[in-house]
């Protein structure tokens, strides 16, 4: 059996070496290494795949968030509200711009944002919600885009977890996660299920105006060269970069269902421990890609399950330790819009296991094997 890893990148290349190989020495030979063809061939496959007007590449998905939130011209002091279950990044954007962090608990089988909450976490000074389509679906955006419209928010999803999943309308609509916004946002990290060899991000927006402004943010606020029209800052997708992802592009669906695969593994070999272990929830509004398959250890258990599956060849992460009301750099700098005792319970109990395309079914069951026989 091949060592098991939580991502394994190397195998994946190995399948598109040849194309990826000519990719990248096609941008050596040209020279172009800022905006060239590859960047705008990246943006119009992301527009046709996803079904969005507009895609504005640029260096990563944290500043893709700041570049969103900049484009809405909100001011100090306004409120942005964003799940206390997540990465750091939406909220350290939120702070970076000096705007407020308010925080709402997220629901406790499905990780995203709890939308029963949001309402009461909104005063006069909110202004936009950053709703995080946290490891591979989305939050309930149908419901979260009426109390945005209701309130006159801004929405910004952070989509840089669940590219490719989709969102079901009451009425039978679908939608591409990161397009049901006003702003999505993607990140291109390496380990994302659409990622390149190093950082990067894009913009997605179905606003003319928007689209316009994001642009020029990213290139130091310029409509045209040497003319500063807004304050911006230097934000673009490496030429290299956009050429390694460009040739992923047409794999991500072959590189979804191998994810699900897994998946469904998981969820039917790990039954017989149901008593304490929660596999992951997906709501029927949303398709689910599985950037992370995340359990809940119920009883206490997590960390000594983590520790008796390293000592067996068997990595699991801990995403995340820490809500984003006890990470010290937000100390007396986020607002609480409710209570946060799920958010509290999920930091002590969730464990991702391993979740790639390559993962092969004797790796599989050799994980289930050992979940099962732990105790």
């Amino acid at each position: 059996m091949n060592v098991i890893q939580m991502v394994d990148l190397t195998t994946q290349y190995k399948r598109v070496q040849q194309q990826m190989d000519e990719a990248v020495l096609g941008v050596i030979r040209s020279g172009k290494y800022i905006n060239g063809e590859a960047v705008r061939d990246l943006a119009a496959g992301l527009s046709d795949f996803l079904r969005v007007k507009h895609v504005i590449p640029c260096a990563n998905g944290t500043d893709a968030l700041q570049m969103a939130l900049m484009a809405l011209d909100l001011q100090p002091g306004d409120e942005v509200i964003v799940p206390a279950f997540t990465y750091v990044a939406a909220a350290e954007v939120i702070a970076l711009l000096k705007l407020t962090p308010v925080l709402v608990d997220v629901h406790p089988r499905t990780f995203n944002v709890d939308v029963d909450k949001i309402e009461a976490a909104i005063s006069s000074r909110t202004k936009a919600i950053i709703p995080v389509h946290l490891f591979g679906q989305t939050a309930d955006m149908e419901p979260l885009m009426q109390i945005a419209k209701k309130y006159g928010l801004y929405v910004v999803e952070d989509n840089a977890q669940s590219i490719g999943s989709v969102y079901t309308f009451r009425d039978g609509s679908r939608q591409a996660a990161g397009t049901i916004g006003d702003i999505g946002v993607l990140s291109f990290f390496p380990t994302k299920n659409l990622g390149g060899y190093g950082d990067g991000g894009a913009l997605l927006t179905n606003d003319d105006g928007l689209a316009l402004k994001l642009r020029m943010i990213g290139v130091h606020g310029q409509s045209r060269r040497y003319c500063h029209e807004i304050t911006g800052c230097n934000s673009r997708l490496d030429t290299l970069q956009a050429a390694i992802i460009r040739v992923k592009l047409p794999h991500l669906d072959s590189y979804i269902q191998a994810r699900r695969k897994a998946a469904e593994a998981y969820d039917s070999g790990l039954k017989p421990v149901a008593d304490w272990l929660e596999t992951p929830e997906c709501i029927p509004a949303s398709t689910h890609v599985y950037h992370q398959y995340t359990l809940k250890v119920k009883h206490g258990k997590r960390d000594d399950l983590q520790k008796y599956l390293k000592e067996n060849g068997i990595p699991a992460m801990i995403y995340y330790p820490l809500p984003l009301h006890r990470q010290p750099a937000f100390k007396n700098r986020v607002k609480m819009g409710g209570d946060l005792s799920e958010s509290e319970k999920l930091c002590r109990s969730v464990l991702s296991l391993p979740m790639h395309t390559e993962l092969d079914d004797e790796q599989i069951e050799y994980i289930i094997f050992h979940i099962i026989n732990y105790e």
